[in-house]
């Protein structure tokens, strides 16, 4: 059976080949049915022998088993073909999921990189409106510098030629220390400014008498009360130089000798090393810019905010929260002292800036730090000061931001903050008793003549504020009102 459908096979093959076939169907002798199928051979004229047939036989064999290997080489490709496609779908989906993750957040990465450039964008054109309104600002100050410079220099001219400007007073109302001024070579003095101006007050009316005519309070009048008004701003002298559009100038409220209740000192703060504090030891050298000594401190210092107290100047170290105490006569420093977790170098600055962020005042109670710190969110703290050793006695928090005030000074130890540095009309706006830790709104008129103070300090002695306004040093009256 197997020969012969061998046999039928390779009909069928060289049927093929040959393209010529014929089937013929008969019963046979025992009337069952035969298929005859007769294949014309394509290279052969005549049927070979049996030994040929069974060769042949053998090559067909041969020829089907090379197919079936075939075919099973096949069928194992498709079955793998098979489990691939199974399986295929899976894992692509998996590494599909994969890609997509990572575009998502490179799609993320570039949304916030877009967003930040907005914001950069947005803050850069915030900074150029800043920068246009402060060139513009800078621009009137240079052309009212210019001006100036015009004026010093027909003054100096003048002063030259010897024609000194005499003050409106009889030779009685100068004090006779005054006169020594005369001494004071014009062209030799090193630290002599380029002009001042004279104010026609006399400098012994300065100590005397209030601008409206009424008694001062005299030495050892240590009254004490709260503060109910503040007069109109009395113009001692201006300087005449860019690093003096902000300064501090002070008195000491108790001298120690050699110094007086009218020795002067004055620091210009307009610069990044401030180490110069010009010394006057007569109020008329104050007046007319003739500094009687400087002294160079041995560190900068830095702001608005220093005081002299007892003999000695107190400030704030340059670029630290550290409060160092000068001793004058001895030009040298007695004691430093880091003031806890006090803020410094623009975090917690007054409104107008400057680096204002650890100012020092006195009153009649003795030395005071004012700052503020992390812990108090920005409020307001207050710290009486050994004005020895410099270590904190007494601390209050206040509940009032130091960024929203322009100022701030003490007197009978109430806090007292201004409103604004540069608005003509201001306000004493907040005061804080520490007696009683508690606060209260005030609104007590307070001038900015010239529109830009940057120092306001008290003096319990004199029982005024001095102030630097834009250059311009000034005193203000006070009235407070009894305990």
């Amino acid at each position: 059976m197997p020969t012969a459908q061998l046999l039928l096979l390779a009909c069928l093959l060289w049927g093929l080949e040959a393209r010529t076939a014929q089937l013929r169907k008969a019963n046979d002798r025992s009337g069952r049915c035969q298929y005859i199928f007769s294949v014309a051979s394509p290279n052969e004229s005549s049927c070979p022998e049996q030994g040929q047939a069974m060769s042949a036989i053998q090559d067909l064999q041969r020829d089907l088993e090379s197919t079936k290997a075939r075919l099973s080489s096949l069928e194992g490709l498709h079955h793998q073909l098979t489990l691939g496609q199974a399986a295929g779908p899976s894992e692509s989906q998996e590494g599909l999921h994969r890609e997509l993750g990572t575009l998502r957040k490179e799609r993320e990465q570039l949304e916030t990189q877009a967003r930040e450039l907005e914001v950069a964008y947005s803050n850069l054109l915030r900074d150029k409106s800043a920068l246009e309104e402060e060139k513009r600002r800078l621009g009137e100050e240079n052309e009212d510098l210019a001006q100036r410079l015009e004026h010093s220099s027909q003054e100096v001219a003048r002063l030259r030629r010897g024609q000194c400007p005499q003050a409106h007073s009889s030779s009685q109302d100068v004090p006779a220390g005054s006169r020594e001024v005369s001494k004071w070579n014009v062209e030799t003095v090193n630290f002599q400014e380029l002009k001042s101006e004279l104010t026609e007050v006399p400098a012994s009316r300065i100590l005397k008498e209030s601008p409206s005519g009424h008694p001062r309070n005299e030495e050892g009048d240590s009254g004490c009360g709260e503060l109910v008004w503040v007069g109109e701003p009395l113009t001692l002298r201006t300087a005449e130089t860019i690093t003096g559009k902000y300064g501090v100038w002070m008195r000491d409220p108790k001298p120690t000798y050699p110094h007086t209740r009218e020795t002067t000192w004055r620091i210009d703060t307009v610069g990044t090393d401030i180490r110069q504090v010009f010394e006057y030891e007569l109020a008329s050298q104050f007046l007319q810019g003739y500094p009687s000594k400087v002294h160079v401190l041995p560190r900068p210092l830095e702001s608005t905010g220093a005081v002299v107290y007892r003999g000695s100047l107190y400030f704030q170290g340059a670029g630290s929260s550290t409060v160092v105490r000068y001793e004058l006569t001895a030009e040298t420093v007695k004691a430093e002292r880091e003031i806890p977790g006090a803020g410094y170098h623009g975090q917690f600055p007054y409104s107008w800036g400057g680096y204002t962020d650890i100012d020092l005042a006195v009153d009649e109670t003795g030395l005071w730090v004012i700052y503020s710190t992390q812990e108090a969110k920005g409020a307001i703290v207050l710290s009486k000061l050994n004005p020895e050793t410099l270590e904190l006695e007494q601390t209050w928090e206040t509940n009032i931001r130091k960024q929203s005030v322009a100022n701030a000074f003490v007197i009978c130890g109430h806090l007292y903050t201004i409103s604004s540095y540069s608005s003509p009309d201001a306000i004493v706006n907040f005061a804080y008793d520490t007696g009683t830790g508690r606060s209260r709104v005030l609104s007590i008129p307070f001038k900015n003549r010239y529109k830009y103070s940057s120092m306001i300090d008290y003096n319990p002695l004199e029982k005024k504020l001095f102030a630097w306004d834009n250059f311009n040093m000034v005193t203000y009256d006070i009235r407070l009102s009894k305990m």
